[in-house]
């Protein structure tokens, strides 16, 4: 799982990492979606909300999670004909498609087949070649998908949903939505590393999120950094090449699949950050830019400049090179 952006939940790397925070700061971190979540709140109401998060979020597991069995998207994919769709999943099918046209296709839901035959998905990895990608390439174009009222409409039943490129960033907003009906003024839900915040964290600040190094092995969040972005009342999603993947006869695969080509991506980017005005719109647009390359990444910027962004790329030497839009935020220092 794509896994790049943490925030310092204790600000342990971040300033004033020794000093107790105030003490109507609350924090909930749990798991969910096959990751971890973390949750910094003010709370001034002494209220603990970690009874109704997990209710919140195991409704988008139940609509979202591909290993849940009764799952909404387990559902359409086995081609369950009583199958509903619910609000939620509406949204964030409805926010795909028009991110898929923006990116020239590169953001598709209907790659799961090709998601699972190379290994990162639920079922298990088969032996790849260049026939049985062909043979896969028939189920996938959101052209093939449509909702109609509550049904799922799929033109081959050999199509599957897979909703990783997306689903998390939408996750962190329904929770961002529900702190506001609480009207907490302060606050920053994370899941699976995108993130979405709003007020001054616990010392009064900006919330600042670290950017790890795409560096193969870096697999603990905040070890490694390649900068401090601030980040205020927005949100922030990264897509990056070096923790989900596989070697094989010495050649490095990853968990980014190229809905055009059927094969993992490959160019230059090493991950793409994006900053928006809410997860879903950020996480929509991170994992299509990685396939598009770096030129393909800044003309879908320059068409969209309410987004942010910062993309390390590897130049010709094999050396780190970073490109960010005017707008971004980030301790140049670092």
């Amino acid at each position: 799982m794509r896994i790049l952006l943490y925030l310092a939940l204790a600000l342990f790397i971040f300033a004033g990492c020794m000093n107790k925070e105030p003490s109507n700061y609350r924090k909930i971190t749990g798991f969910t979606q096959g990751t971890t979540y973390h949750i910094t709140y003010e709370d001034k109401a002494r209220q603990n909300l970690t009874a109704p998060v997990d209710s919140v979020l195991r409704i988008l597991d139940l609509t979202f999670s591909a290993y849940i069995p009764n799952s909404i998207i387990s559902r359409i994919n086995r081609n369950d004909p009583t199958v509903e769709v619910n609000d939620m999943f509406i949204e964030v099918f409805n926010k795909s498609l028009e991110i898929n046209k923006e990116t020239q296709g590169a953001l598709d839901l209907t790659v799961g087949p090709l998601v699972n035959a190379w290994g990162f998905g639920p079922e298990k990895k088969i032996k790849i070649d260049s026939t049985k990608i062909d043979s896969l390439l028939q189920y996938v174009g959101m052209q093939k998908v449509r909702i109609q009222g509550k049904k799922f409409i799929k033109d081959l039943p050999g199509i599957k949903i897979d909703v990783n490129s997306i689903a998390q960033g939408y996750s962190v907003d329904v929770m961002y939505r529900y702190f506001e009906t609480l009207g907490i003024k302060n606050f920053m839900v994370e899941i699976g590393g995108e993130v979405r915040t709003k007020g001054r964290n616990p010392k009064g600040d900006t919330w600042r999120i670290g950017v790890d190094k795409p560096v193969d092995g870096n697999s603990a969040p905040g070890e490694s950094l390649q900068t401090i972005i601030f980040l205020d009342n927005k949100a922030i999603t990264t897509s990056g090449n070096y923790r989900k993947y596989f070697e094989e006869n010495g050649r490095k695969y990853s968990h980014i699949i190229d809905p055009h080509t059927g094969y993992p991506y490959k160019n230059s980017l090493l991950s793409v950050t994006i900053i928006a005005k809410d997860a879903l719109t950020a996480d929509g647009y991170d994992t299509p830019l990685m396939v598009l390359g770096l030129e393909g990444a800044k003309a879908v910027l320059k068409k969209h400049p309410e987004l942010e962004a910062y993309m390390i790329y590897s130049d010709e030497n094999g050396k780190y090179q970073i490109e960010y839009t005017k707008g971004i935020q980030f301790d140049k220092e670092n």
